[in-house]
């Protein structure tokens, strides 16, 4: 006997069969091959069998052979169900438009939160976003993923010092950490200029204060470069000192170049292809075309569909292929000395302030080993090294 499951995909009938030999009607349609089921006798000269939609013709030439009649009494199956979709399309294509658009409308976004900002910095966030198209009314697989604003934020606001990005649902959550700036010290409060490095005093610019230096001293940290308490020494004024204190420093840096170094670059080739990924299978849409890249770096980012709160099984899968070349970069020894200079002096910049002035280099110590050029550069600095340290009324 067929299993039930697969006539309800062929589908079959329920037919009322009567008359003068229905017996010998049953035999006739069973050794003609036909399928028949579930046969019960409702009366003297009548019975009820269920058969195969497809072998209807079947029947129809026994039929003729036979005193019996017949009476479809009802159909089902998948050929019937879709018959009763068809009658009730509209109500159908209704209920497909409305799943239709709560599905688009779960994968959009609805809301942006910023939280932990300053008004300014909250509007800068919000300008950002607008240029990236993370904007309400987007569709999320059209906008970049959560990483990658994040790092695109970090890098492009400065008063950034950690931004956490966040999707809930159709809402973006930003989470905002300000870099704290140094607080300035108050004109009325009361203070000394120290030194901040050990230097020899170049140049001296007081504002208020008693000059305890004079140019050409050398000074070690800590030592008082300008005093806040002024006038005579039996009734001293207190002020807050201020002025700048420029100095000449030491920096000492070590340094090393290769000669010879291997590394990829992108050449700015590269394609995309898109996914329909269910669980762990991906069904590719579009870019089926191999770039033939001999060498290259794939990223993939996973966007899950939505519907209304909760999140499917399935997700939009973009996977970026960027084609690289291997570069071999080779110096000299004059150039890797050269460039060590570069690099050394690059690194001391980061730790200097804008006004600051390098006027001096010198190579302390240069070798080669294990193929790299190894060097130890001594830098003299113009700086100012006057911080602020505060009186405490009893010094």
């Amino acid at each position: 006997m067929k299993n039930q499951w697969t006539n309800y995909y062929t589908g079959y009938v329920k037919v009322k069969a009567y008359g003068r030999g229905t017996e010998r009607l049953i035999n006739m349609l069973t050794r003609r091959g036909l399928h028949i089921w579930d046969v019960k006798r409702v009366g003297s000269e009548s019975l009820i069998f269920h058969m195969d939609f497809r072998e209807i013709s079947k029947l129809r030439q026994v039929l003729r052979k036979s005193d019996c009649k017949v009476k479809f009494l009802q159909g089902r199956g998948f050929p019937f169900l879709m018959k009763r979709v068809m009658k009730n399309s509209g109500f159908l294509a209704g209920l497909i438009a409305f799943l239709i658009c709560i599905f688009v409308l779960s994968n959009m976004v609805w809301g942006i939160e910023v939280k932990g900002a300053k008004p300014e910095t909250e509007h800068a966030i919000r300008k950002e976003l607008d240029k990236m198209g993370v904007e309400i009314g987007k569709v999320q697989f059209l906008v970049d993923d959560v990483d990658t604003i994040q790092r695109k934020l970090s890098d492009r606001i400065g008063a950034l010092t950690w931004v956490g990005v966040e999707l809930k649902g159709t809402t973006y959550h930003f989470q905002v950490v300000e870099k704290r700036q140094p607080k300035e010290i108050e004109k009325t409060s009361s203070q000394n200029l120290v030194a901040s490095k050990k230097a020899v005093i170049t140049n001296m610019f007081i504002e208020k204060g008693q000059p305890k230096v004079n140019v050409h001293d050398y000074v070690s940290k800590g030592q008082l470069l300008v005093s806040g308490l002024i006038g005579k020494e039996d009734k001293p004024e207190i002020v807050s000192a201020q002025g700048k204190v420029m100095g000449q420093t030491w920096y000492k840096a070590n340094v090393e170049v290769p000669l010879k170094t291997n590394f990829s670059v992108y050449n700015g080739n590269e394609t995309s292809k898109h996914y329909i990924k269910v669980s762990s299978l991906s069904i590719p849409i579009w870019g089926f075309k191999d770039p033939g890249y001999k060498k290259q770096e794939k990223e993939s980012t996973d966007r899950p569909f939505h519907f209304l709160q909760w999140e499917l099984p399935i997700s939009y899968k973009v996977e970026t292929l960027r084609s690289k070349d291997d570069i071999v970069r080779s110096y000299t020894k004059e150039e890797a000395i050269k460039e060590g200079k570069k690099m050394a002096q690059a690194d001391l910049r980061k730790l200097l302030e804008e006004e600051d002035q390098i006027i001096g280099e010198k190579v302390l110590h240069e070798s080669m080993e294990n193929g790299k050029v190894k060097l130890s550069i001594h830098y003299q600095v113009i700086e100012d090294i006057a911080v602020g340290q505060p009186i405490i009324q009893g010094d």
